[in-house]
């Protein structure tokens, strides 16, 4: 596990740190979105972790790296992520659709009419290409296939961003920002707005507080390795005992017909066929159970 130093923006724990702090959360947050969507962003309420239950015990919840609420205005979820095996790519754009349902549902309230319901952003930052074609944007948002051009404004918009991505011309304080977020040094903050916004990165790896969170987020991460750990190492055992005993079972019914044949005169033939009928296997496994207790049996 890193330590609190070593982390860049893209691993979970510093970005909520960042964007929730008590001085620099919202500050930092609002660069962020205004530089990836290059507008300006109204007063934010910054949600880190926020958790969205399913209806019941049975049914799939989400936790939100970084929930922001624009104060009348939209909503903004923040995902940082490094998940790059096969599955997780190939799945990426089906969690995003389960993350805009549990949003949505969770800002509808009774009695509030559909026109109501919220512009809803949700941006992956990405160490990974999710869709292969090397480009650092990509705008994802819902249309008419049979006419492109029709305005279908439901208020849902997903944004990809590949941190090393260099097709489709991205703009350099982007890029800068991208770069930044992956590899969070002072050697990678050019301009000035980067530079305040690593200043408050390293207060924020300062603070007495969130390095005493990072311990306690290392120690509960330890404690669960080694819970996993014990309860793999138990789960094993417990597999063993069950497979040596219907391994012991098996070969206890092996024996028996054997003995059974043997005693009422049974040919090696007729053994044989008992053996296939009794324990559902084919002739040359029954050989080889003849083989190997016949001996042994002195028959």
């Amino acid at each position: 596990m890193k330590t609190l130093e070593e982390l860049n923006l893209v691993d979970d724990f510093l970005v909520n740190s960042l964007t929730s702090h008590k001085i620099y959360g919202e500050q930092s947050a609002r660069y962020i979105l205004e530089c990836i969507l290059r507008r300006q962003i109204g007063k934010l309420t910054v949600v880190p972790q926020r958790f969205f239950c399913g209806e019941n015990t049975e049914t799939h919840g989400i936790r939100l790296d970084v929930y922001l609420d624009e104060e009348n205005g939209e909503i903004f979820d923040i995902e940082p992520d490094q998940n790059d095996g096969k599955e997780e790519i190939v799945s990426l754009p089906r969690r995003v659709r389960f993350y805009h349902a549990k949003i949505d549902a969770g800002n509808l309230t009774a009695g509030d009419t559909y026109g109501s319901l919220r512009n809803v952003i949700v941006i992956f930052i990405t160490t990974y290409d999710p869709f292969g074609l090397n480009r650092m944007v990509y705008t994802i948002k819902n249309g008419c296939i049979e006419v492109p051009e029709l305005e279908y404004g439901d208020g849902a918009q997903t944004i990809f961003l590949y941190t090393r991505g260099r097709e489709g011309n991205p703009p350099e304080e982007l890029k800068q920002l991208l770069h930044y977020m992956e590899h969070s040094s002072i050697e990678n903050a050019p301009s000035e707005n980067l530079k305040k916004l690593h200043r408050m990165v390293t207060a924020v790896k300062r603070d007495g507080e969130v390095g005493l969170a990072y311990m306690k987020s290392f120690e509960r991460e330890e404690r669960i390795r080694k819970q996993g750990e014990a309860e793999g190492r138990k789960a094993g055992l417990e597999e063993g005992k069950k497979a040596g005993l219907e391994e012991g079972l098996q070969e206890g019914k092996e024996v028996e017909i054997i003995k059974l044949g043997s005693k009422f005169g049974k040919s090696d033939a007729e053994i044989l066929a008992l053996l296939q009928e009794e324990l559902q296997i084919t002739e040359e496994q029954a050989k080889q159970v003849l083989e190997k207790y016949g001996k042994t049996l002195d028959l």
